[in-house]
């Protein structure tokens, strides 16, 4: 499973991207992307996504369908 940013939602601060610690999350074409190949949701290194936990916007990121 991953997880996704609703880009309807993004302030851009990229706060997620520096935590990630798969390196799944990107700036691209103005948008913030979670690489959905890269991303574990951070099992095996947080309990929780981490960037999740540090997106100032409640709901911008959701675990992808």
């Amino acid at each position: 499973m991953s997880m996704e940013i609703r880009q309807a939602l993004c302030i851009f601060c990229a706060d997620c991207e520096t935590v990630c610690p798969t390196h799944a999350i990107r700036q691209s074409g103005g948008k913030i992307q979670i690489n959905p190949d890269s991303c574990t949701e951070c099992a095996g290194h947080h309990d929780e996504p981490q960037c999740v936990a540090v997106c100032p916007t409640e709901g911008c990121i959701v675990p992808a369908p």
